[in-house]
């Protein structure tokens, strides 16, 4: 096994271009701004760019003045084009891997190349930046960091209500990008088989026309069903299922017994809030606090 890393005392700027060395480098998903001063830097060092379009990419390089050669990486000829670029990295050749927008590997080609160069001993390096997950969760507001990332749902209706379905115990947000062919009928799917939830839709982000909308899936549902023209690539945050809260007894014993054991809170907190809720004097639940507590004793 291979591993690369920097020298001690080396900043992050002296990192040089090690023949060989395959680069995953993520590019601007909209704003040209996003790219880094270090993916500008291995994308003019490196000695070929595999890229998922090079068309989309020429775009790119020219925009910032960079012109070294291109060669296409997609989606359908991905194992056969590992195997070319493998053999250039083997001859000692740097490749740098872009996609058409946003990081390799992340819902776009990338896991095939990257597979083989490990299988071959070559190193791989990550050169980081935006995507269009990052910026959905940085502007969700989520009280946790745990997440379930589904790429792109399936595209046929069956499969993905079957998808749906599966996911409808799911505790953790569902984030998902869509296309806009394909939004309104995916929406539609996840309020059918998920039910109502607060959900936070991005479209065409970092982007002139850029869009980020936060309500309730039946809400935004309806609204991008009505729209009649849609364009711009989706990200989509649906949140989990909200724990169902714990019923209480109505008898006043087995109230107590439920505070003592399910609420976490004191015998105190628990005679307070009964005689409140019940319209009980707190003598008299006091007396009963004390039997049931002393049965856990």
């Amino acid at each position: 096994m291979r591993q690369t890393s920097g020298k001690k005392g080396q900043m992050p700027s002296e990192e040089t271009c090690t023949p060989g060395t395959l680069f995953v480098v993520a590019t601007p998903i909209g704003n040209l701004e996003d790219i880094t001063l270090r993916a500008l830097r291995i994308l003019q060092e490196v000695d070929c760019i595999a890229a998922e379009d090079t068309r989309h990419t020429r775009k790119l390089l020219s925009h910032f003045d960079i012109h070294t050669p291109l060669m296409s990486y997609y989606k359908d000829k991905e194992a056969i084009r590992a195997q070319e670029i493998v053999a250039r990295l083997l001859s000692g050749q740097r490749v740098a891997l872009v996609s058409d927008a946003g990081t390799p590997g992340i819902s776009d080609p990338g896991g095939i190349l990257v597979q083989s160069a490990y299988e071959h001993g070559i190193p791989v390096v990550p050169v980081p930046g935006v995507s269009a997950l990052a910026a959905i969760l940085s502007v969700a507001g989520l009280r946790e960091a745990t997440h379930l990332f589904l790429g792109f749902l399936p595209s046929k209706a069956v499969e993905r209500r079957k998808f749906l379905k599966g996911l409808k115990g799911e505790v953790h947000p569902l984030v998902f990008y869509e296309s806009p062919r394909r939004i309104a009928a995916s929406l539609a799917d996840c309020l059918a088989e998920l039910g109502d939830r607060r959900m936070v839709v991005g479209r065409e982000l970092t982007k002139v026309h850029e869009e980020i909308v936060s309500g309730d899936l039946a809400q935004l549902a309806a609204m991008f069903k009505a729209r009649a023209s849609i364009k711009g690539e989706f990200v989509v945050l649906i949140e989990g299922e909200r724990a169902a809260a714990p019923q209480r007894p109505d008898n006043l014993e087995d109230l107590l017994r439920w505070y003592r054991d399910k609420s976490g809170g004191s015998l105190k907190d628990a005679v307070a809030s009964i005689a409140k809720d019940l319209d009980l004097s707190r003598s008299e639940v006091y007396q009963k606090a004390l039997t049931v507590w002393k049965e856990s004793a």
